[in-house]
């Protein structure tokens, strides 16, 4: 290959890159702040992550468009990424985000494999028969005239699990790896630290998922805390929030913070350049968290978020535990 054919190559990969940092830029909110901790090539290669999986995201969610028209466009991107994936050369067809997804992909060892299981949980709610979730009519929302009175509701914990696996844990898979490690143990917290997230994620968008016909939180977990689904669907549209709706919320919150007992264990196995980003990631979850339970009948008038000041604190925490380590490596 010629010096002037590997510089266009260059070129065009950097250029991949810097597209996928515009995306993660304007759409990743709190897993952007940890991506400007990292050093260069690992930050790059979380971006073209993040750009690939927000795609996907975004061709599945399109709730504008019907959903027979969606399985469609996802079938056919989903198409030309595999046949693009290890493309002649490294590179993997037109589309930027899989030009630079295929350089992060050989320069840090993830498997099509893991990211296969992407693609799968972004898919999830496409699916005609989705595993352990279960379609339920609400007579008490058409007697209040609002238009969804058809819920995908999640059965047990246990369902839900699986659910919380492929859209957050196989991503915290993915991470690792371009993270680093070496004891094989990161990946069992890794997945557990990627549950408590996306309970977090959960908790934070119960009034928005059941707008939009969903509820994760599990029946199960509804019948144990005696809370009736019609009830709870009202609550997230302005009727009355009960006690027992509260301790449902207090008890989610609970069982995600035992997940992110792993956090601990996590961090240390980690290379100590993608450490300070881990921490930036988790102390904003963990504050997110923090807020619900202070108040969780807030997750059924609104969607609960992290003020940008102490994002900003949390941030300025890990560039300067980055900085410290790169002069300390110098």
């Amino acid at each position: 290959m010629s010096a002037a054919r590997a510089k266009v190559q260059l070129s065009e990969l950097e250029q991949a890159y810097a597209t996928c940092r515009e995306i993660a830029k304007r759409e990743a909110k709190n897993f952007y702040w940890a991506f400007r901790v990292l050093p260069q090539h690992k930050s790059d290669a979380m971006c073209a992550v993040y750009a690939f999986m927000r795609k996907a995201d975004d061709l599945a969610d399109d709730e504008s468009v019907p959903i027979e028209a969606r399985r469609a466009a996802m079938a056919t991107w989903t198409a030309e990424w595999r046949a693009a994936r290890g493309g002649p050369g490294g590179g993997a067809g037109q589309d930027p985000v899989f030009v630079a997804l295929d350089d992060a992909q050989r320069r840090f060892g993830i498997s099509d494999e893991l990211l296969e299981k992407l693609v799968e949980g972004t898919t999830l709610d496409l699916q005609e028969q989705q595993p352990g979730v279960e379609e339920v009519r609400s007579i008490r929302i058409i007697e209040q005239g609002h238009a969804a009175n058809v819920f995908q509701v999640y059965r047990t914990f246990e369902d839900l699990y699986r659910y919380c696996y492929l859209v957050a844990s196989v991503v915290g898979l993915v991470c690792i790896r371009i993270f680093g490690y070496t004891d094989e143990k990161a990946e069992h917290y890794a997945e557990h630290v990627g549950i408590a997230f996306q309970l977090t994620n959960i908790l934070r968008d119960v009034k928005e998922d059941a707008e939009r016909g969903r509820v994760y939180l599990p029946l199960a977990e509804l019948e144990h805390e005696r809370v009736e689904l019609d009830e709870f669907l009202l609550a997230t549209r302005g009727v009355v929030i009960t006690d027992e709706m509260v301790e449902l919320v207090r008890r989610e919150v609970k069982r995600a913070g035992v997940f992110y007992r792993d956090a601990a264990e996590l961090i240390p196995l980690l290379d100590a350049d993608a450490r300070p980003a881990m921490r930036v990631l988790v102390g904003i979850y963990e504050r997110l968290l923090d807020k619900i339970a202070a108040n969780p009948a807030a997750v059924f008038h609104r969607r609960v978020s992290v003020p940008t000041a102490t994002k900003l604190a949390i941030l300025a925490r890990g560039m300067f535990e980055a900085w410290r380590l790169r002069r300390r490596a110098a």
